[in-house]
């Protein structure tokens, strides 16, 4: 099916894209690598007047440093994250759950801010960004201003984000010699997960000093498995303590039912998904 007429603009700063975008009100949209809204747009389910392309913003790629945060800008390619070194080094589980988006050529043309601001539930990236306390810098017609990531996520492909505001980057604390990884369960390989586990441990001398696990499509938003978190904070890093820590996965979850699995199956896949990850993040 062919989209409906828009406008279309490719600003080449922050200050005119956010500018065209408060111009063209509720009706406009901003495009960033368009993975998620092409579809969206020749099946005819959104309509805007106006795009706005954020792809000739050249201040919106790349990943730096800056003291102990890791900044990543919201137009750098899925591609680029998975490869980049410092992000290897200091949020390694970004480059994990990474490696699990879609298939090659979507993250050739993916970018790590569009699927955050998408907001999809069963997205691979929100969970690990919100296990690592990130924030998340976006810009409107008053400035910018700084969201964390708890904050960040609101409902349903909703966001915190006004219409008028675009998201610039996103800060990540730098969690150095932890270890990571991310356990995605789906049906065929390169589908969206049922359900997912984002895991990151800092293990001293044998022993779990701290730990992060997020939960992917396990409610309207990702959301951190505190619990599981607790259970394992200064435990030794074997798979008994890690099992029974995995039982508290699902606690305060409230996932969907669908095609895919009913409620009481993705809690079961929670528990399986924590467990691995875990162990998986601690064994490397």
């Amino acid at each position: 099916m062919i989209p409906a007429a828009f406008d279309y603009v490719a600003p080449s700063t922050v200050d005119d894209a956010v500018r065209a975008l408060a111009e063209g009100g509720e009706d406009a949209k901003v495009i960033a690598g368009g993975q998620s809204l092409l579809p969206v747009l020749r099946m005819r389910l959104a309509a805007p007047t106006k795009l706005v392309d954020l792809g000739k913003i050249a201040e919106l790629r790349g990943v730096r440093e800056e003291g102990d945060t890791l900044v990543v800008g919201a137009m750098t390619t899925h591609y680029d994250v998975q490869r980049d070194p410092l992000i290897a080094e200091h949020a390694a589980l970004l480059a994990r759950a990474t490696d699990t988006v879609a298939d090659p050529q979507i993250r050739h043309r993916g970018t790590f801010g569009g699927s955050i601001a998408h907001a999809d539930p069963a997205g691979d990236l929100l969970a690990p960004v919100l296990a690592l306390d990130a924030e998340m810098v976006v810009c409107g017609m008053d400035g910018r201003r700084t969201v964390r990531a708890a904050e960040f996520f609101e409902d349903y492909f909703t966001t915190a984000m006004r219409v008028e505001e675009i998201l610039v980057e996103v800060r990540v604390p730098k969690y150095t010699g932890w270890h990571a990884h991310y356990e995605k369960f789906n049906r065929v390989a390169q589908a969206w997960s049922m359900v997912a586990v984002a895991a990151a441990v800092r293990v001293d001398g044998g022993t779990i000093a701290e730990a992060r696990v997020g939960l992917t499509n396990m409610a309207a938003t990702p959301i951190r498995a505190t619990a599981v978190e607790q259970a394992l904070v200064g435990q030794p890093a074997n798979a008994e303590s890690i099992r029974a820590a995995a039982e508290h996965a699902a606690e305060g979850t409230s996932p969907a039912a669908d095609a895919n699995a009913d409620a009481e199956y993705r809690q079961h896949l929670a528990k399986v998904l924590t467990g691995r990850a875990v162990t998986a993040a601690v064994t490397v």
